[in-house]
Protein backbone atom coordinates (compact mmCIF):
# COMPACT_ATOMS: atom_id res chain seq x y z
CA UNK A 1 0.00 0.00 0.00
CA UNK A 2 1.92 3.58 -1.07
CA UNK A 3 1.68 6.12 1.92
CA UNK A 4 0.68 9.45 1.59
CA UNK A 5 2.88 12.10 2.94
CA UNK A 6 0.97 13.97 5.64
CA UNK A 7 2.14 16.99 8.02
CA UNK A 8 1.79 16.45 11.87
CA UNK A 9 -0.96 19.11 11.74
CA UNK A 10 -2.37 17.87 8.68
CA UNK A 11 -2.67 14.37 10.24
CA UNK A 12 -4.04 15.53 13.75
CA UNK A 13 -7.05 17.44 11.78
CA UNK A 14 -7.76 14.44 10.12
CA UNK A 15 -7.97 12.33 13.45
CA UNK A 16 -10.13 15.44 14.69
CA UNK A 17 -12.71 15.25 11.55
CA UNK A 18 -12.99 11.34 12.26
CA UNK A 19 -13.61 11.70 15.79
CA UNK A 20 -16.32 14.86 15.10
CA UNK A 21 -18.19 12.45 12.57
CA UNK A 22 -18.19 9.21 14.83
CA UNK A 23 -18.73 11.39 17.82
CA UNK A 24 -21.33 14.04 16.81
CA UNK A 25 -22.27 14.13 12.78
CA UNK A 26 -23.20 10.12 12.90
CA UNK A 27 -25.18 10.17 16.32
CA UNK A 28 -27.24 13.00 15.23
CA UNK A 29 -27.72 11.90 12.27
CA UNK A 30 -29.39 8.51 14.17
CA UNK A 31 -31.54 10.44 16.03
CA UNK A 32 -33.12 12.42 12.96
CA UNK A 33 -33.89 9.18 11.01
CA UNK A 34 -35.78 7.89 14.77
CA UNK A 35 -37.31 11.31 14.49
CA UNK A 36 -38.04 10.79 11.03
CA UNK A 37 -39.33 6.71 11.14
CA UNK A 38 -41.97 8.24 14.13
CA UNK A 39 -43.56 10.84 11.41
CA UNK A 40 -45.26 7.78 9.56
CA UNK A 41 -45.47 5.94 5.85
CA UNK A 42 -41.24 5.42 5.03
CA UNK A 43 -42.06 5.47 1.71
CA UNK A 44 -43.68 8.59 1.54
CA UNK A 45 -40.71 10.17 4.32
CA UNK A 46 -39.05 12.82 2.73
CA UNK A 47 -37.17 13.53 6.01
CA UNK A 48 -36.68 9.58 6.47
CA UNK A 49 -35.34 10.06 2.91
CA UNK A 50 -32.65 12.40 3.37
CA UNK A 51 -32.03 11.46 6.55
CA UNK A 52 -30.52 8.04 5.37
CA UNK A 53 -29.23 9.86 2.26
CA UNK A 54 -27.26 11.68 4.69
CA UNK A 55 -26.64 8.59 6.26
CA UNK A 56 -25.05 7.14 3.65
CA UNK A 57 -23.09 10.21 2.96
CA UNK A 58 -21.67 10.34 6.42
CA UNK A 59 -20.46 6.08 6.50
CA UNK A 60 -18.93 7.14 3.05
CA UNK A 61 -17.03 9.95 4.64
CA UNK A 62 -15.59 8.01 7.95
CA UNK A 63 -14.40 5.14 5.34
CA UNK A 64 -12.46 7.76 3.52
CA UNK A 65 -10.90 9.44 6.86
CA UNK A 66 -10.20 6.04 8.27
CA UNK A 67 -8.85 5.23 4.81
CA UNK A 68 -6.38 8.71 4.47
CA UNK A 69 -5.15 8.31 8.12
CA UNK A 70 -4.22 4.14 7.49
CA UNK A 71 -2.59 5.81 4.38
CA UNK A 72 -0.38 8.51 5.38
CA UNK A 73 2.96 9.10 6.07
CA UNK A 74 3.59 11.70 8.75
CA UNK A 75 6.54 13.59 8.09
CA UNK A 76 8.45 15.28 10.47
CA UNK A 77 9.49 18.98 9.50
CA UNK A 78 12.24 19.29 12.47
CA UNK A 79 15.27 19.87 10.77
CA UNK A 80 14.49 21.48 7.38
CA UNK A 81 16.83 23.94 6.11
CA UNK A 82 15.49 26.74 3.94
CA UNK A 83 18.43 26.14 1.03
CA UNK A 84 15.88 24.33 -1.19
CA UNK A 85 12.48 23.49 -1.59
CA UNK A 86 11.17 20.53 -0.09
CA UNK A 87 7.86 19.14 1.87
CA UNK A 88 6.26 21.09 4.35
CA UNK A 89 8.00 24.20 4.00
CA UNK A 90 6.21 27.72 2.73
CA UNK A 91 7.87 29.17 -0.94
CA UNK A 92 7.05 32.52 -2.00
CA UNK A 93 6.80 32.48 -6.16
CA UNK A 94 6.66 35.24 -8.51
CA UNK A 95 4.64 35.24 -11.47
CA UNK A 96 7.48 36.59 -13.83
CA UNK A 97 5.16 38.10 -16.19
CA UNK A 98 2.89 40.08 -13.98
CA UNK A 99 4.78 40.50 -10.94
CA UNK A 100 2.57 39.32 -8.74
CA UNK A 101 3.78 37.04 -5.68
CA UNK A 102 2.21 34.19 -4.41
CA UNK A 103 2.38 32.11 -0.85
CA UNK A 104 2.64 28.54 -0.73
CA UNK A 105 3.14 25.71 1.82
CA UNK A 106 3.56 22.10 0.40
CA UNK A 107 1.54 19.70 1.77
CA UNK A 108 0.58 16.70 0.55
CA UNK A 109 -2.54 15.98 -0.91
CA UNK A 110 -5.21 15.49 1.99
CA UNK A 111 -4.47 18.17 3.60
CA UNK A 112 -4.04 20.51 0.22
CA UNK A 113 -6.62 23.29 0.15
CA UNK A 114 -5.37 26.45 -2.28
CA UNK A 115 -8.04 28.80 -0.03
CA UNK A 116 -6.10 28.36 2.84
CA UNK A 117 -2.59 28.44 0.29
CA UNK A 118 -1.77 24.81 0.86
CA UNK A 119 -0.51 23.27 -2.50
CA UNK A 120 -0.09 19.28 -2.89
CA UNK A 121 3.31 18.23 -3.91
CA UNK A 122 1.42 16.20 -6.36
CA UNK A 123 0.15 18.93 -8.13
CA UNK A 124 1.59 20.72 -10.88
CA UNK A 125 2.93 23.32 -9.41
CA UNK A 126 4.40 21.36 -6.34
CA UNK A 127 6.47 19.41 -8.62
CA UNK A 128 7.78 22.06 -10.41
CA UNK A 129 8.94 24.01 -7.41
CA UNK A 130 10.18 20.70 -5.26
CA UNK A 131 14.11 20.81 -4.66
CA UNK A 132 14.01 24.38 -6.51
CA UNK A 133 16.42 27.11 -4.73
CA UNK A 134 15.97 30.91 -4.46
CA UNK A 135 16.14 32.45 -7.89
CA UNK A 136 15.53 29.12 -9.96
CA UNK A 137 12.82 29.81 -12.48
CA UNK A 138 10.13 27.14 -13.22
CA UNK A 139 7.94 26.94 -15.75
CA UNK A 140 4.53 25.51 -14.54
CA UNK A 141 1.48 23.51 -17.23
CA UNK A 142 -1.91 24.94 -15.81
CA UNK A 143 -4.97 24.38 -17.13
CA UNK A 144 -5.01 28.15 -18.05
CA UNK A 145 -1.72 27.81 -19.97
CA UNK A 146 1.55 27.88 -18.99
CA UNK A 147 2.86 30.29 -16.36
CA UNK A 148 6.91 31.13 -15.07
CA UNK A 149 7.77 32.21 -11.86
CA UNK A 150 11.18 32.71 -9.61
CA UNK A 151 11.45 31.59 -6.57
CA UNK A 152 11.66 34.52 -4.15
CA UNK A 153 11.88 32.98 -1.06
CA UNK A 154 11.83 29.70 0.80
CA UNK A 155 10.91 29.61 4.63
CA UNK A 156 9.98 27.22 7.86
CA UNK A 157 7.12 28.95 9.34
CA UNK A 158 4.56 30.76 7.88
CA UNK A 159 5.29 34.48 7.44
Amino acid sequence: MEKTPITKNGFEKLKKELERLKNVSIPENIRDIEIARGHGDLSENAEYSAAKERQSFLHGKMQELENNLATSNVIDLKGLTNEKVVFGCYVCLEDTTSGERIKHQLVGPYESDINLNKVSVTSPIGKAVIGKRVGDEITVKTPGGIRYFEVVDIYLEEK
